[in-house]
């Protein structure tokens, strides 16, 4: 099933809650047989809503309900009404999204009606999932960077057959880069922070559930067997 869904013109938001956009935060997708299966952001959601090809599902005290678009925009603006009145709304993490007529809850869950296959077990080497497996550290000195002063370094030099694998690229700083040149660590002097392994799931997947906002997620992620890209 195509994910891709275009929000109406209707839904742009004016603002969101926090000043930022909440169709640009991450909803969990879920196949008709409950299992996690993507990752899309809010704007997609809303499409594949309107199209009523998904349904939400809200979790809230430990038990979960399952809305259409026309019911989770009714519920949420009872929310709204609710957090406007100076009363608890619920989710403190929630996004909002805010159109000229209404205020719209972003989902954290959604779940395909007509979808049941499970994507294969893989994580895609690619700089985004590369630079989270390693926390945006430089595995040489140990030090945090922006992705912006980071660099891909190959741990057995490309020019002397190393290959761009999960157990042979690492991020690095420009200055370690540079040090190390195209030798090995052990010539360079060098020695890694942390051996580098293939992860077992996207690293994008456990930042995302390290945000209490995305708390709502484990209960649907079984680590054992799915991974799943973020786009």
């Amino acid at each position: 099933m195509a994910m891709a869904a275009t929000i109406p013109t209707a839904l742009a938001p004016r603002r969101a809650a926090g000043g930022g956009s909440g169709l640009n935060a991450s909803v969990l997708v879920l196949n008709r047989q409950y299992m996690a299966i993507h990752v899309i952001d809010v704007r997609r959601a809303f499409g594949l809503l309107l199209r009523e090809l998904a349904e939400v599902i809200h979790i809230e005290d430990g038990q979960y309900a399952n809305y259409d678009f026309q019911s989770w925009r009714e519920v949420s603006e009872l929310r709204a009404a609710f957090a406007d009145e100076g009363q608890q709304a619920g989710d403190t993490h929630a996004d909002w999204v805010r159109s000229i007529n209404f205020c719209i809850q972003a989902p954290r869950i959604l779940r395909l009606l007509h979808y049941d296959r499970v994507p294969k077990q893989r994580v895609r080497l690619n700089r985004r999932n590369l630079f989270a497996r390693d926390g945006g550290k430089c595995q040489y000195c140990g030090k945090a960077f922006p992705t912006s002063e980071l660099s891909i370094d190959h741990v057995v030099p490309s020019c002397r057959g190393g290959e761009t694998t999960w157990d042979n690229v690492v991020c690095a700083c420009v200055r370690c880069n540079v040090r190390k040149g195209g030798r090995t660590p052990e010539e360079a002097g060098m020695k890694l922070f942390k051996k580098p392994v293939r992860p077992k799931r996207s690293p994008l997947l456990a930042v995302k559930l390290g945000n209490p906002k995305y708390a709502s997620w484990r209960t649907f992620v079984d680590a054992a067997y799915w991974s799943v890209d973020l786009k």
